[in-house]
């Protein structure tokens, strides 16, 4: 009679186990999906190709990666929440995704407080704000001067609605007063792209994507928007240090981290964090991120969770106050 019920069990655990796919031994045993909800050429797939070359390596399993903007994030967000949540399809986001998108969107499709396992932040990346080279301005004073002259007539670009370049600059317009229309694209490589064409006047967005297009003179950088200068723009002062008495203190910089779905089991996301840590964490690949004008910054599963919490409490201030909409 024991042999006959564990002949009948042998079927049901052979069905769970195939199901969930979770083993920490076996993990990963196939490719793991690395959703981008960007197009490529910004910070956030710049990271995602550094991410996913060094897991392939780890993993010795291939890592794809796949870009899918829109919907500032969503589209990329449900397909990851749409997938078991077994660790092969991860999510490599930003500030505007895992923060800002909350108070941003009425109706969002997913909570970060509670439909996502967070792996670890990445890196934390200064914005610059540069102008296209027609624009005759060289200071923050000088350009907030030109926009007051011009109210409604000239334009900033983004990522999208809720990316870090449109929060960052709707919090300068705040500010400073100014009144400039947003352009938003899905995502910040084409941004950027008409920017130095001339079809938008500025933009204020993370330095990786902007350092090559700086460094040939094709856009003019103003200010960089952290509270310290930086190593690979020293001679180009903050916003704060513009003598502008509203801009006193003004930080807005970007984030950017992994995560997961909820419910992916702690041992997966253990091995995940690991392969971050392995990823940025040598002095070779801080260096690598550092002339891109970004510095790594790693943490625990507990201490991002922590961490998208308090940006999202943060965040919510400002849009609020700004009036921030979706579109």
């Amino acid at each position: 009679m024991i042999k006959n019920i564990f002949q009948k069990l042998i079927p049901i655990l052979m069905l769970t186990y195939a199901a969930t796919g979770l083993s920490q031994n076996t993990y990963p045993n196939k490719p793991i999906r690395l959703l981008v909800p960007y197009t490529p050429g910004g910070s956030t797939d710049i990271f995602a190709r550094m991410l996913g070359n060094k897991l392939t390596e780890i993993y010795k399993q291939p890592v794809i990666i796949e870009n899918k903007p829109g919907a500032s994030g969503q589209i990329a967000m449900d397909v990851m929440l749409k997938a078991p949540a077994d660790g092969y399809t991860i999510y490599l986001g930003n500030i505007g995704n895992l923060a800002v998108n909350v108070p941003l969107f009425k109706n969002l499709s997913y909570d970060p407080r509670k439909d996502i396992a967070p792996i670890s932040k990445i890196a934390q990346v200064t914005n610059v704000l540069v102008v296209n080279s027609k624009i005759p301005v060289k200071t923050v004073a000088e350009l907030i001067q030109y926009a007051k002259a011009r109210p409604g007539k000239l334009s900033y670009s983004s990522g999208g609605n809720g990316s870090a370049a449109h929060i960052a600059m709707e919090y300068f317009k705040l500010q400073t007063g100014i009144d400039v229309i947003h352009i938003p694209y899905k995502g910040t490589s084409p941004a950027v792209t008409d920017v130095i064409g001339g079809q938008v006047d500025m933009i204020m967005t993370g330095s990786p994507p902007l350092m090559p297009f700086i460094e040939a003179e094709k856009v003019n950088p103003i200010a960089v928007s952290s509270s310290k200068r930086i190593d690979s723009l020293p001679k180009l002062p903050t916003i704060a240090e513009s003598g502008i008495p509203e801009l006193k203190g003004f930080e807005a910089t970007q984030w950017y981290g992994v995560v997961a779905k909820a419910g992916t089991p702690k041992e997966i996301i253990a091995i995940l964090n690991k392969g971050v840590q392995d990823t940025f964490g040598p002095a070779a690949a801080r260096e690598e991120v550092k002339k891109s004008g970004a510095n790594v910054e790693l943490d625990s599963p507990e201490e991002f969770a922590n961490f998208i919490r308090s940006e999202i409490d943060r965040w919510s201030k400002v849009v609020k106050a700004a009036g921030i909409t979706p579109s």
